[in-house]
C-alpha cells in the first residue's frame, strides 16, 4: 500500500510575517542575533571568498521564489524591450543639458565615448545572460565569479540605480508634459520654500506616473510587451521626425566652436549621458522569461543597442545644429529648439514623442529592476519576502512596489541634476566589475587552475585597473598633459597583453561568447573607470556616503543573513569547502 505524504497547507502569497522577512537563524532571538554579531570577523571572511555555481544560481537559489516566472519572451519582444528601456529621458533631456553645460556641439562625441563603453559591457552582457539566464543579471554573474561580497556591492548599488533612475525619468516626465501644455517645466510642480534648494520642488505628477507604469508591469510581462511594442513603435516614428526635421532645419554655423569647453568637457559630459545607454541590463535580466536564452538575448541585445548608439549621434548632431549650444533649453531641448526654428506646433509632437519614449523606460526599468531585486531577495542579502513570485500573474509584485515606491518618494523631492551624475557612477562601477567577471571566468575554474596561473591573473587583473585608474586620475589632474599616459597607456596594454600570452583560458563559452578577449573586456574596464574620473567630485561623495550606508547595512544584516543560507538551509559552502562546477 502507497505511503500517505502528510498534507501540507499551501501558503498565501499574501503573507506579512516576520519569518518571512528574517527566516535566518541568526535572527530569531536577540542572544542568537548577539552571537552572529561576535562572528562578524569570521563570516565577512568567509563571503568574502564565497562563491556561487552556475547551477546553483539556476537551479536551488531560483526556486526560492517558490513560484516560476513564465518563459513568454522572444528575441522580438527583447529588441523593443531594448528600445523601450533605453531610450527616454536621457536623450531627450540629458542631451540638452551637457551640451549646454559641458560639451557644446561635441555632445555627438559624447554619445560615441559613451556608446562605445556601452557596446564592450554589452558584450560581456550578453555572454554571461546565455550562460547563467537568470533575472539576478549582474548580482548572479559576480556571486559566481567575484563572490557573496562582490556581488552585495553590485547588489546595493543595482538597487540605488534602480530607485534613483526610475525617479529620474518620472521628474523628466513631468517636465515634458508642462511643455506640452505650453508652460515652463517647473510649472508643475509645487514648491516648498522650507526645503534646502534642488530638493524643494515637489512632483506629484512623477509620483502618479510611477505608480502606473508600477501597476501595468505586476500584471503580466507578456502584456507590458504589448503596451511597449506599441508605444515604441509610437516613439521611433516620433524620432524619425525629430532626426529629418532637424536636419532640414539645421544651421552648420551652430557647430562652431564645436568643443567649446574642450575634451575635459567631451567626456564630462560622455559620463552623463552614460545614463542614456543604462536600460540595457533590463534585458539581461529577463533571460529566466526568454523562451530561448542562447539564440534570443544577443539578438535583442546586441541588435536593439547597435540601432540605439545610432540613433542617439544622429539626434544629438541634429540638436547641435538646429540652435545654438548656448541657447539650448536643457530641460526641454528639443522642443524650445523646434519652437525657435519657426515650427511651434513640432514642439507638441516631439513632447508627446517624449512623454511616450519616458513612460517605456519607466516600465521596462520597473519589470528589470524588480527581476534584479527579486533575485538579490533569493539570496537573502535583501528580505527574501521580496523574492516571492504571484502563482497567478508569475511576476514579482512585492519587489516591483519596492522600487515602485522608494521611486516615487525620491521623484517627489529630488532634481534630475542631483540624480544623473550619481547613477552614472553606479552604472559604470557595476559595469566596470561585470567586465573583470568575464575575464575570471575565462581564465579562472576552481580545481584546474593552477596556483601559478591564479596569481598571473590577479597581478594582470590589478595592473589593468590600477593603469585604467592612473589615466582617469592623469585626465584628470592635466587634461591637456600627455607624460602620464605614456606611463599608464602601455602598461594596461602589456598587463592585457600577458593576460592573454601567459595565462591560459580554463574555460570556454558554449554557446555565444565575447570576441577577442581579454581585449574588449579590459578596453571596457579602462572605459568605465575613464568616465567614471570624468565626473565630478559631488557624484564621488555622494557614491561614498551611499556606499558607507550599504556597508553598515551588510555588517549589521546582510553577512548573517547569507551565511546562514550558505551553511544551514540550503547545503551551499564556501569558496574553501566546496568543489565548484566545471562547466
Amino acid at each position: 500500500m502507497e505511503e500517505q505524504k502528510p498534507y501540507v497547507e499551501p501558503r498565501s502569497y499574501w503573507r506579512f510575517r516576520r519569518e518571512d522577512f528574517f527566516p535566518e537563524p541568526s535572527f530569531q532571538t536577540c542572544s542568537s542575533y548577539r552571537s552572529a554579531l561576535s562572528q562578524t570577523p569570521h563570516r565577512l571572511r568567509d563571503r568574502l571568498v564565497g562563491r556561487s555555481t552556475d547551477a546553483a544560481e539556476i537551479g536551488d537559489v531560483r526556486r526560492r521564489s517558490e513560484h516560476d516566472m513564465k518563459r513568454c519572451l522572444n528575441w522580438w519582444d527583447l529588441t523593443w524591450f531594448g528600445f523601450g528601456s533605453v531610450i527616454g529621458a536621457g536623450i531627450f533631456v540629458l542631451t540638452g543639458q551637457e551640451a549646454r553645460d559641458h560639451a557644446g556641439p561635441a555632445i555627438v562625441l559624447s554619445y560615441v565615448a559613451s556608446g562605445i563603453s556601452a557596446m564592450l559591457s554589452v558584450f560581456c552582457y550578453t555572454e554571461f545572460a546565455v550562460e547563467i539566464p537568470v533575472a539576478g543579471g549582474s548580482f548572479a554573474y559576480l556571486r559566481v565569479e567575484l563572490g557573496d561580497f562582490a556581488a552585495f556591492i553590485a547588489a546595493a548599488n543595482i538597487i540605488l540605480d534602480s530607485i534613483l533612475g526610475k525617479a529620474a525619468v518620472a521628474r523628466s516626465w513631468t517636465s515634458y508634459l508642462a511643455t506640452l501644455i505650453n508652460k515652463p517645466p517647473d510649472s508643475l510642480r509645487i514648491r516648498a520654500d522650507n526645503l534646502a534648494e534642488n530638493f524643494n520642488l515637489l512632483d506629484p505628477i512623477a509620483v502618479a506616473v510611477l505608480c502606473a507604469t508600477g501597476a501595468l508591469a505586476v500584471l503580466s510581462t507578456k502584456k507590458a510587451s504589448y503596451f511597449n511594442w506599441v508605444a515604441s513603435v509610437v516613439h521611433v516614428a516620433v524620432i524619425l521626425f525629430v532626426i529629418v526635421a532637424g536636419f532640414a532645419h539645421a544651421d552648420a554655423k551652430n557647430l562652431t566652436p564645436f568643443m567649446p569647453y574642450g575634451a575635459k568637457g567631451v567626456f564630462q559630459a560622455a559620463a552623463i549621458v552614460y545614463f542614456a545607454y543604462g536600460g540595457f541590463d533590463n534585458i539581461a535580466t529577463m533571460a529566466e522569461e526568454t523562451k530561448n536564452p542562447a539564440r534570443d538575448i544577443p539578438l535583442g541585445l546586441l541588435g536593439s543597442m547597435s540601432l540605439i548608439t545610432v540613433i542617439y549621434c544622429l539626434m544629438a548632431l541634429a540638436l547641435s545644429m538646429m540652435q545654438r549650444y548656448t541657447d539650448i533649453d536643457p530641460n526641454a531641448a528639443y522642443s524650445v529648439a523646434f519652437k525657435s526654428s519657426g515650427m511651434q506646433w513640432a514642439q507638441y509632437v516631439v513632447a508627446l514623442g517624449a512623454l511616450k519614449g519616458m513612460t517605456t523606460v519607466l516600465l521596462v526599468g520597473l519589470i528589470g529592476k524588480s527581476r534584479y531585486t527579486t533575485h538579490i531577495a533569493r539570496s537573502h542579502v535583501i528580505p527574501p519576502f521580496f523574492a516571492l513570485v504571484h502563482p497567478r500573474t508569475a511576476t514579482p509584485i512585492y519587489a516591483t512596489l519596492l522600487i515602485t515606491i522608494s521611486s516615487a518618494i525620491i521623484a517627489l523631492f529630488s532634481s534630475l541634476h542631483i540624480l544623473s551624475s550619481l547613477i552614472s557612477i553606479s552604472t559604470l562601477f557595476i559595469f566596470m566589475l561585470i567586465s573583470v567577471a568575464l575575464i575570471v571566468r575565462r581564465y579562472y575554474v576552481k580545481g584546474v587552475s593552477s596556483k601559478p596561473d591564479l596569481v598571473k591573473l590577479i597581478v594582470f587583473l590589478l595592473l589593468i585597473v590600477a593603469s585604467s585608474m592612473g589615466t582617469a586620475a592623469y585626465w584628470g589632474l592635466k587634461p591637456d598633459g600627455w607624460v602620464g599616459y605614456v606611463i599608464t597607456v602601455p602598461i594596461w596594454a602589456l598587463a592585457t597583453l600577458g593576460l592573454h600570452v601567459f595565462v591560459p583560458r580554463y574555460r570556454e563559452p558554449k554557446v555565444w561568447g565575447v570576441p577577442l578577449v581579454p581585449w574588449l573586456p579590459s578596453l571596457s574596464i579602462a572605459m568605465n573607470i575613464f568616465l567614471m574620473g570624468s565626473l565630478g567630485g559631488d557624484a564621488f561623495v555622494r557614491f561614498g556616503v551611499c556606499s558607507v550606508i550599504m556597508l553598515i547595512y551588510y555588517v549589521f544584516v546582510g553577512v548573517h543573513a547569507t551565511y546562514d543560507v550558505a551553511h544551514e538551509e540550503y547545503g551551499e559552502f564556501s569558496e574553501g569547502e566546496r568543489e565548484e562546477e566545471v562547466g
